[in-house]
């Protein structure tokens, strides 16, 4: 006896597929549109159906070709039994043409195509082509599809699928109604799923179908193929962690372990979840993947509380997750999920994406480290610690990018060469000796006239008499000419006058203020724009020098005394320090 043949299995995606407009999932804008032109016999030649995969774009595709070919039609409700719907449904009708743009994109097949129209329908009332993956076609071969598509027969209609709108020319989207399909939402998903475990006798909890809903970020085809796997592997019971490990995902435990890290301000524990990534065999881009699918779902929890529809998670995870992120505020969640979106994208072309991944991890931890400026104005009086020992306040992300400012750049010290003057001529010059020689004069009686010596240089004002007279009258210089931190580096250097030249030592942390421009303005400024100068600067300690005190009249006293005693200065200067060199009245400017 013959065994009788097993019947091929039919996965769930395409055993469930939706045979009614009721059946599709979120997309209520576009069977709404469809039904009533169906209803008023406003039936287009041409419809363009985009969206992302697994969104029910083919489906309603043959879903509308029913209703149009239906016996009873044109109809939004398809009778499903005769022999238009039956053979529509199998993919066997000869007035349904699915075409597949992908393998047949060229001109000759748009040809073809454009010779078929001409042709009416065998049995059916309208002859449909379905064109999926349309944006493969060539641009030669839409233009051969353009008059067809612009006038084409009365029974012709045209239903182009296409996951990327944006590559249908504008001439052949200007000659369709198109319709854009929406991701379903998660929530929906689940529920979907839910019914068809019931009709599969499979008893899955809300966690597992959360963490299928997730992974299928809102495609229908996409969840209900990982629903599939999952029956395979766990068989008729589905639970989180079986569902996890089999599709990669990472729990909510797993991902508090970072945000655990982050509110402790622990660069360790980061590490130690790299490490431990690592020697599981872990990938680092679906880790970050799944870190910013996290972050994402904590911020939302944070600004729109646990119940949003927005987030698809089971309602144990829900609670969990609103725990987790009362712990943190929506500026410092923005901030680690802008800081993992960047890191994710980091890690597509990274040749080392653990360093890639400890790095960004890190990064967040010192993102947490810091207060913004608002809150350190806001702290005036609170807390009187200096300010060396305060956060340092940070107003964006690209802070932790940039160098320390504190850093001086090195630059060469500056130098001054004296030119030695060139020897003194003892016998004619070539010149004078051709000229003597055309002449008939003797060279002997040549002269040398005597070299003219220089005039000294004679300052407009007197110079300082020793070198605490060079430093003040300098810091005074650069005070007035608003040099402010030159004159405080100068305060801290030497000065002295070696063969009527200025030498100024200094530090090598003061290269940047103590530049030759800053000293040639201050000697200006003192009326000795001759003098003669040199900046040099060595391993030698910083001179703690007080600044010399300016001659200020009384009225200037009173003003300085009324400034410093008011309490908003005074707390400026109990948290950040520092001193206050100069009161102005702007009220007398």
């Amino acid at each position: 006896m013959t065994p009788e043949p097993t019947k091929p299995y039919q996965v769930i995606a395409r055993k469930y597929r939706p045979q009614a407009f009721d059946d599709v999932l979120n997309q209520e804008h576009i069977k709404t549109t469809l039904r009533n032109a169906i209803e008023q016999r406003r039936i287009a030649h041409g419809y363009i159906f985009s969206g992302q995969r697994g969104t029910g774009k083919t489906t309603t595709a043959r879903i509308l070709a029913r209703c149009l070919n239906c016996v009873q039609g044109p109809t939004d409700a398809p009778c499903d039994v005769c022999a238009s719907c039956l053979e529509i449904t199998a993919g066997g009708s000869p007035d349904v043409i699915e075409i597949d743009a992908a393998s047949n994109r060229g001109i000759n097949e748009m040809r073809e195509l454009r010779e078929n129209v001409r042709y009416q329908p065998a049995r059916d009332r309208y002859k449909i082509f379905i064109v999926d993956e349309a944006h493969q076609i060539t641009n030669e071969a839409f233009n051969a599809l353009l008059k067809t598509i612009e006038e084409p027969p009365e029974w012709a209609v045209f239903i182009l699928c296409t996951t990327e709108s944006h590559k249908i020319p504008a001439t052949i989207a200007s000659r369709c109604q198109h319709f854009s399909f929406r991701s379903v939402d998660a929530n929906d998903l689940i529920t979907r799923m839910r019914e068809i475990c019931v009709k599969e006798g499979v008893d899955a909890d809300d966690e597992a179908l959360a963490v299928i809903a997730q992974s299928g970020e809102g495609s229908v085809r996409d969840s209900l193929s990982a629903l599939d796997q999952a029956i395979a592997c766990c068989g008729n019971r589905l639970d989180a962690a079986s569902v996890r490990t089999l599709l990669g995902a990472f729990g909510i435990d797993a991902m508090s372990q970072v945000s655990t890290a982050l509110s402790a301000q622990d660069g360790a524990a980061m590490l130690g979840l790299v490490d431990e990534l690592e020697r599981n065999g872990g990938s680092p881009q679906h880790f970050s993947r799944e870190l910013s699918r996290y972050l994402r779902n904590l911020l939302v929890t944070k600004i729109a509380g646990k119940d949003s529809r927005l987030l698809a998670a089971s309602p144990a995870e829900r609670i969990e997750m609103e725990r987790i992120a009362g712990g943190f505020g929506e500026e410092d969640l923005t901030r680690y999920l802008q800081f993992s979106l960047d890191l994710f994208r980091d890690l597509q072309f990274s040749l080392q994406p653990r360093f890639h991944l400890e790095l960004g991890l890190l990064k967040m931890v010192q993102a947490g480290k810091m207060i913004s400026v608002e809150e350190a104005l806001a702290s005036f009086g609170k807390n009187p610690q200096p300010a060396a020992q305060q956060a340092a306040p940070v107003m964006d992300r690209p802070a932790l990018d940039r160098p320390p400012l504190e850093r001086p750049i090195p630059t060469p010290p500056v130098r001054t060469f004296t030119p030695t003057p060139p020897p003194a001529r003892t016998g004619p010059s070539p010149f004078d000796a051709d000229r003597f020689k055309k002449t008939g004069t003797p060279a002997t009686s040549y002269s040398a006239p005597a070299p003219q010596a220089a005039a000294p240089v004679t300052p407009s004002a007197a110079a300082p008499a020793n070198d605490t007279e060079w430093i003040n009258r300098l810091h005074t210089a650069m005070t007035e000419a608003g040099l402010t931190f030159s004159a405080d580096a100068i305060l801290q250097a030497n000065a002295a006058v070696v063969n009527g030249e200025l030498i100024i030592t200094a530090p090598k942390s003061f290269q940047l203020d103590l530049g030759r421009e800053e000293v040639l303005n201050a000697l200006k400024k003192m009326g000795l724009p001759g003098q003669r100068f040199k900046v040099v600067f060595g391993d030698t300690k910083p001179v703690q020098r007080a600044a010399p005190v300016a001659a200020v009249s009384q009225k200037d006293d009173e003003t300085t005394e009324r400034a410093l005693a008011h309490p908003e200065v005074q707390k400026f200067r109990e948290l950040f320090g520092g001193e206050v060199r100069t009161v102005r009245n702007l009220k007398e400017q």
